[in-house]
């Protein structure tokens, strides 16, 4: 419904200097300055994934800027945007949100310049972001090419890590896998948009990896292929995975884009979980021709993106993801 409204909204090109707005359903809108520089602006917040308050700001903060990155820019200021039930979250409690994401910026070079808070029945908290692009440099989601090779940054499986935690029955090593991989910056993203063999771009979140894959397609009108055995995913997932931990997030995915996605016959639903795994604060998505893989791959690689690797490509054809 929402895609619905915002294709309602004025088009792009009635304002020529808005280089990236809804149309290719990118994480962060551009806007063009001069010749050297263009603004990237994004927006987000959710309510917590986690119950430590200081793990909850650092989460939601990690998560807004990787929109930023995951079109190629820079961040340089943020504002904090939440809510908090006031009569019954005490102020420790909330000062260490404040105080988690306040910290991933601090990591990120960011200040958070200000914000705005309101009274909520439910925790809300996550960040408004400002940041710098070169024009030249703006790597879309929509702008892969037929023979790329495609790599993902970080392992799957914070979805699945979550619902165990839901259920009282992640143990800490799960817990710890998990907020490592939603707190690790994607500032690699800006690094990535630098070179020139990258032709797309995007972050992986809450459409799972099979969702943002497709949204991939349809902006460059082409086919994915998705090798299964090459898919990262973090350490512990796999048990939960098999487990049969999974969350409603995962079914709504399928739902949306199981006419656009093809599995192999006789796929376990564990596997189908993972493929629309809903990931927070996920890992990027790079499109490239296969001569450059190497070369991307060190990138992520000497970032501390341990868990990068090939996981498929992009063909000719209908506009859909095929796993293999």
């Amino acid at each position: 419904m929402l895609d619905d409204i915002l294709s309602k909204l004025p088009p792009a090109a009635k304002y020529p200097n808005l280089l990236v707005g809804v149309e290719t359903g990118d994480d962060s809108a551009v806007y063009k300055i001069n010749d050297e520089q263009a603004v990237v602006a994004t927006t987000d917040f959710f309510m917590p994934i986690v119950d430590d308050p200081y793990d909850f700001g650092r989460i939601s903060a990690t998560n807004a800027l990787s929109d930023i990155y995951a079109i190629g820019g820079q961040p340089i200021m943020a504002l904090a945007i939440a809510g908090f039930p006031v009569n019954s979250m005490s102020d420790e409690d909330i000062a260490q949100v404040l105080a988690g994401g306040a910290a991933v910026c601090e990591a990120a070079g960011v200040p958070v310049a200000g914000g705005h808070t309101i009274d909520a029945k439910e925790p809300i908290y996550g960040l408004a972001v400002t940041g710098l692009i070169h024009p030249d440099k703006i790597k879309r989601n929509s702008d892969g090419r037929a023979g790329d090779v495609l790599i993902l940054g970080k392992g799957l499986g914070v979805g699945i890590l979550g619902a165990a935690m839901n259920k009282d029955e992640l143990d800490p090593e799960g817990y710890k896998v998990m907020v490592e991989s939603t707190t690790q910056l994607n500032s690699v993203g800006a690094e990535l948009a630098s070179l020139t063999e990258v032709n797309a771009l995007t972050d992986v979140t809450g459409f799972g990896l099979c969702g943002h894959m497709f949204e991939f397609c349809k902006g460059a009108g082409l086919s994915a292929t998705i090798n299964w055995d090459q898919l990262p995913l973090l350490d512990t997932v796999l048990d939960y995975a098999q487990k049969g931990y999974n969350t409603g997030a995962a079914g709504r995915n399928w739902e949306s884009y199981s006419g656009q996605v093809v599995v192999p016959d006789g796929m376990e639903q564990w596997q189908k979980n993972l493929l629309m795994d809903p990931q927070t604060s996920g890992g990027l998505l790079v499109s490239c021709p296969p001569e450059a893989a190497e070369k991307v791959l060190k990138t992520f690689h000497d970032a501390g993106f341990d868990s990068a690797c090939i996981i498929g490509e992009l063909r000719d054809g209908d506009t859909r993801v095929t796993v293999t």
